[in-house]
């Protein structure tokens, strides 16, 4: 027997649930196995803070599950059971009011077809702290129940309609004279409308001809369906009514396309994936101008392509949400289910579902610093998309997308990673030709949406806001403008630990007066298109990229990104035995284990001790940044038996080997030197090719170099100087490394005075000369009278000079 009951408790308000009635049954028994890798996991983690409040929780899915329960209560054995839903669908739920801070503890089960319950669960704690940010969900029937009932729904609602024409005729004219061009251009030289083609028989996936195809398609459909919203959306602005017409005819074309075929979404998901959104756009916007036949139509395609989306993202995503491209089908899916909403049968929960996939697990490559693991290119391009969906959520449902912690910080990612200026999109996919530049057009969206004014000036700087182009861009348009603030008070650098970056700048404002080093040990591994190794680094001087990861992506998954790209040889880090830590892969965790930024010196360590499987026992990388002029690399590796260890260093340049202490490497009017001094003796190797080279078509020269100790040695540390500076500057160039009891000490040349680093290989005390410390590493800056003038620590050790101990230690 089916029940549905309204469940009342002390602090939560009342929350519908149905349940069905049934007795536990002993056979009933949950899978609570950690999360493998590529799975979400149980949320919120076990006995941590919660960012949000509520949390979302999520359980991983249950064998011939029908439903869940979940209650929550103050006590571990749940006496008072202060939160309690029942009935649930999904293996998630985000409850539609807030928690009151404090710790508090969370249990589920499942109940199958017969109406059997499990146990509950083993008992999960999470606390709710002050700083812990409001977001509730609203509960299904609120949420649903703020669509509107008319058209349009998507990114405009039908109230709203004569405000928009007024702005069309006033202050947003321009953009609105644009699209009545763009129309016009659309009228004078309509799109074809004949289905496109399939893949040829027994043609090669993802070979040249084979792109050709799958990125030909995606591009004729949108030109297509994205045509016909222009025109539909411009005609509701007050445009010609022709504008209609033809936006219904290209509308009912593409409506007689096989929605299995060269088009669907299984079939090839990038011409798939715009051809929904694109067609359920215009459907709400032209809908005035559909006869009840063409509708009919619409909704029988469009109930294909929402049934074979839905049917490939859940259940499936909500427990195992890494899949790149399931990453921005959800929203999409999402925008049918509002524009079909009461029309389609299953519209409402295509909504519901995209909902929950972001209250519960959305973004999934990012971290609540405002991280993002599958680099800048990536970045733009998936959450430029999502941004459409909060549009839409805004305007449809009254969700404010912005309000969560990654949103709150996204704008973060782009404004260290490329300050003003910069050439080279850090690590990633198809990051290598980004500049700052690139990054304008969504920083005008964070900007005004998050009303954030550091962000704004990241927008004022690169000649201001940039408007997406076409009817989003009218919309946005509409939005009241911020006011700008220079990052005068930010620090220079910002680690982004979830996601294991650390972007370490002497100058924010402007990259023709920054060095920045990026640096990457990631708990994400290199997974996805955030593939490169773990501890690896690049060097970016004056804007211009001198120490770099390399190869081009010919095509996804080709030899060349396979083989050289995934490799851990493409990038500056270390290769044992000539072995890769593990390519394209969860598995391969890096952590960020230390991070410290100041005026005079910067810090970051990253462990990828397990990245190599068996391989490797320890593999720690110190970088202490002098700044502005001096760069320390410490590295301590150990291996089970005697191994051989290649420093891998890269660059877009040929570079000038003088020697293991003397490596030049120029780019434009940027230069650094880099000097090996440990282990002695290094064999040294430079070359320009690939092993395995890109497609012909890609036209690429970059120069590799192998630095490897003579003989194979189970244990071996490695200590690298690296000046960067401009070409028509000379940096000084006495450095000297000292064996010490514990591990070694180094002492080199500043412009005004030198610098004492402290690096620990073993026990005790490090000392040399004047300056001791009980610290892993530690650095003492002194002036040219020879007196301290900046100190610091990695652990919070003390540090001494002529016994007496430094009171300016900068601690992490």
């Amino acid at each position: 027997m089916r029940i549905c009951r309204a469940v009342a408790f002390p602090f939560a308000t009342v929350v519908l649930g149905c349940f069905i009635m049934g007795s536990s049954s002993e056979a009933l028994s949950l899978d609570e196995n950690p999360a493998r890798p590529g799975e979400w996991g149980f949320r919120p983690f076990d006995g941590k803070d919660s960012v949000m409040n509520p949390p979302g929780f999520v359980w991983r899915p249950q064998k011939n599950a029908a439903s869940y329960d979940l209650e929550v209560a103050r006590d571990a054995k749940f006496a008072n059971v202060a939160y309690r839903i029942e009935g649930l669908k999904y293996n998630c739920h985000c409850p539609s009011k807030t928690f009151e801070q404090g710790t508090w503890h969370w249990r589920f089960r499942m109940v199958n077809k017969k109406g059997e319950r499990s146990d509950w669960s083993k008992v999960r704690s999470f606390t709710i702290g002050p700083d812990a940010i409001a977001f509730p969900m609203p509960a299904r029937e609120e949420l649903l129940g703020r669509i509107p009932k008319q058209h349009p729904r998507l990114f405009v609602r039908p109230e709203q309609i004569s405000e928009l024409r007024k702005h069309a005729q006033g202050d947003l004219k321009p953009v609105f004279d644009a699209l009545v061009k763009q129309c016009e251009k659309i009228m004078k030289n309509p799109p074809p409308t004949e289905e496109p083609p399939k893949y040829p028989k027994g043609m090669k996936r993802g070979s040249d001809p084979w792109r050709k195809i799958w990125w030909g398609n995606r591009r004729y459909t949108t030109h297509v369906l994205n045509g016909a919203a222009t025109l539909a959306f411009t005609r509701l602005l007050g445009g010609k009514e022709e504008y209609g017409q033809m936006a219904r005819r290209l509308l009912l074309a593409a409506a007689e396309w096989d929605p299995k075929g060269s088009t669907g979404y299984r079939y090839n998901d990038e011409a798939g994936m715009p051809y929904n959104y694109f067609f359920s756009r215009t459907y709400t916007f032209v809908n005035d101008l559909l006869t009840d036949e063409e509708k009919a139509k619409c909704r029988e395609v469009m109930t294909v392509r929402g049934r074979e989306m839905y049917r490939h993202l859940c259940p499936r995503h909500l427990w195992r949400p890494y899949a790149s491209h399931s990453n921005r089908a959800w929203h999409f899916l999402g925008e049918i289910g509002v524009a079909f909403k009461d029309e389609i049968p299953e519209a409402d929960e295509w909504v519901w579902f995209a909902m929950n996939v972001f209250y519960n697990m959305y973004p999934v490559w990012c971290d609540d610093d405002g991280g993002w693991h599958e680099g800048s290119c990536y970045w733009s391009s998936y959450i430029g998309r999502f941004t459409w969906w909060a549009d839409v959520m805004r305007v449809a449902m009254g969700i404010d997308a912005y309000k969560k912690p990654y949103f709150s910080k996204v704008g973060y990612y782009p404004m260290y990673l490329q300050p003003p200026g910069t050439q080279g999109g850090g690590f990633g996919d198809l990051t290598a030709w980004r500049t700052s530049s690139h990054n304008r057009k969504l920083m005008t969206v964070f900007a005004a949406q998050a009303r954030n004014p550091y962000w704004q000036w990241y927008v004022d700087e690169h000649g201001g806001p940039q408007q997406e182009s076409g009817y989003i861009g009218f919309i946005r348009g509409a939005l009241p403008t911020v006011q700008a603030k220079a990052p005068v008070d930010l620090p220079s650098s910002r680690v982004f630990r979830g996601t294991g970056q650390a972007m370490l700048n002497t100058n924010i404002m402007d990259a023709k007066h920054n060095v920045e080093i990026i640096f990457k040990s990631s708990p994400f591994g290199s997974q996805s298109h955030g593939y490169e190794s773990q501890n690896a680094f690049l060097l970016y001087v004056f804007g211009e990229r001198l120490l770099i990861r390399t190869g081009r992506r010919d095509s996804y998954g080709s030899k060349h990104h396979k083989e050289w790209m995934w490799h851990t040889k493409s990038v500056n880090s270390i290769t044992v035995n000539g072995e890769s830590q593990k390519k394209h892969s969860q598995e391969p965790l890096g952590e960020i284990t230390a991070f410290h930024t100041s005026d005079a010196f910067d810090f970051v360590q990253g462990d990828a001790s397990t990245a190599y499987g068996d391989l490797v026992k320890r593999f720690t990388r110190s970088i202490l940044f002098v700044k502005p002029e001096l760069i320390v690399i410490y590295d301590r590796l150990e291996t089970p038996k005697p191994s051989s260890f290649e420093w891998r260093l890269h660059a877009p340049t040929k570079m000038k080997v003088n020697g293991q202490e003397d490596i030049r490497v120029v780019n434009n009017k940027s230069a650094c030197r880099v000097s090996f001094l440990a282990p002695k003796n290094l064999k040294l190797s430079l070359t320009d090719k690939f092993d395995t080279p890109p497609r012909p078509r890609i036209k690429l020269v970059e120069w590799h170099l192998t630095a490897t100790p003579p003989e194979p040695m189970k244990q071996v540390e490695f200590v690298t100087l690296i000046r960067p500076h401009r070409v028509d500057d000379t940096p000084p160039a006495n450095a000297a490394l000292h064996r010490i009891d514990g591990g070694y000490a180094l002492e080199a040349d500043l412009k005004a005075g030198r610098v004492i680093a402290l690096m620990r290989a073993g026990e005790g005390e490090l000392k040399f000369g004047d300056v001791s410390t009980d610290a892993e590493l530690a650095a003492v800056k002194l002036g040219q009278e020879g007196q301290p003038s900046a100190s610091f620590s990695v652990d919070g050790g003390a540090i001494r000079f002529k016994g007496e101990r430094l009171l300016n230690v900068s601690r992490p």
